[in-house]
């Protein structure tokens, strides 16, 4: 993972999205949008890993577009404010700068193929 630091920052991500979901359930008592909210911040990393184990490079690219839906997703359920101002710029940052390197890498990749395999 220290060779594709994309898969780092969404790995931190997703611990930061965990960690916000288990306040939201035990301090707020809300689980519905926290249930929303750990599934795609979470599945950013998962979406990203599946790709550098790609069968093709269509394959590769695909899966970043479903990070990158996922990411979107993940800034929509952030954007209903369930969590105060201070905590919600900081994720929201996190989750933005995941969207730009997504993007880069899916328009790189279009040009450049990585090689695919795990």
């Amino acid at each position: 993972m220290k060779d594709k630091p994309i898969l780092q920052k969404s790995a931190l991500f997703a611990a930061r999205i965990v960690k916000m979901c288990k306040y939201l359930g035990e301090i707020k008592k809300e689980f519905v949008i926290s249930k929303q909210v750990i599934r795609s911040g979470t599945s950013i990393g998962a979406n990203l890993s599946e790709a550098y184990c790609a069968s093709s490079r269509k394959d590769f690219i695909a899966k970043f577009h479903i990070a990158f839906k996922e990411c979107e997703e993940t800034l929509y359920w952030l954007n209903l404010e369930f969590i105060s101002e201070k905590q919600f710029e900081s994720i929201y940052s996190d989750c933005k700068e995941l969207v730009k390197l997504i993007s880069s890498t899916i328009r790189t990749s279009k040009n450049n193929p990585p090689v695919p395999g795990c």
